[in-house]
């Protein structure tokens, strides 16, 4: 898996945290996810990323068209999916929820947002658990929604920059409404206070999923694998409250090295 290393580094260094016997199909689910996450930055319109989706139902359902041999993410997701007797439908799910990426209607609600997260980032924590230890993920349900809900809204806020300039926005327009302003509004950044004042209480909503998640304790050790990249969202959470509208213009990701040490600590301490 190569080519998750430049997709979604982080990711990619969590997987080598990962013992050696679920490393593949771990890494297998984290390039899947790096493919279908990335399909709205390699296409100029909606239907060419919808065709991509569809290659990934396909292949998920069995009516993919051709060997996958010429497709290393995909030979490699359908051996973990077999070995590990993945849910199908958690994985037509995250496909399923990809769609929203290709276009540019609005986020609605927090409830939306969160549902749109469960079926992304908590989906992917729950089924790198499954690979790991499915009794013990059957056990951290709950644990694996709260924290890849807030691992959602950290990555948003990483993003905000480059949705922004594209007209896309996943800070719910609920959110929006509550500080005074309407998606035209926040998308133009001129109002400093209240697109600060959204951008915190969105970066809240996030701190309160970590919260939430971290208040059934640590995981199960044979789950903290799955965990390390939940571990990268506090900092930026954070920052983003502090920074408020001054994340349109730069950035709240951690140095590269700050990230390894972070993602090594939670190895070691099993706490994200």
């Amino acid at each position: 898996m190569s080519g998750l290393r430049d997709s979604d580094r982080d990711r990619y260094l969590a997987s080598l945290l990962t013992p050696v016997a679920q490393r593949g199909a771990v890494a297998a689910l984290y390039a899947f996810n790096a493919e279908i996450a990335r399909i709205r930055d390699v296409v100029r319109e909606p239907l060419p990323g919808e065709v991509r989706l569809q290659y990934w139902r396909d292949l998920l359902e069995g009516a993919a068209h051709g060997s996958t041999e010429a497709n290393p993410i995909a030979a490699a997701l359908l051996d973990a999916v077999r070995t590990h007797r993945l849910p199908i439908a958690a994985l037509t799910g995250m496909i399923e929820a990809r769609v929203f990426d290709l276009y540019d209607d609005p986020m609605e609600t927090t409830a939306m947002f969160e549902g749109y997260a469960g079926e992304t980032a908590a989906a992917l924590v729950q089924l790198a658990s499954l690979v790991l230890d499915p009794d013990a993920a059957a056990r951290s349900a709950d644990m694996a929604g709260h924290a890849g809900v807030a691992q959602a809204v950290a990555g948003a806020l990483l993003l905000m920059p480059t949705n922004r300039a594209r007209g896309q926005l996943y800070l719910p327009l609920e959110i929006l409404s509550a500080v005074g302003l309407d998606r035209e509004g926040f998308l133009a950044g001129d109002d400093k206070v209240r697109v600060s004042a959204a951008i915190e209480a969105f970066a809240g909503l996030g701190r309160d999923h970590l919260r939430k998640a971290r208040a059934a304790g640590r995981p199960p050790r044979s789950l903290v694998p799955a965990y390390l990249p939940v571990s990268l969202s506090e900092p930026v959470l954070i920052a983003a409250q502090r920074r408020g509208a001054a994340i349109l213009d730069g950035t709240v990701r951690p140095p590269q090295w700050r990230r390894q040490l972070r993602m090594l600590r939670a190895a070691v301490t099993g706490a994200f």
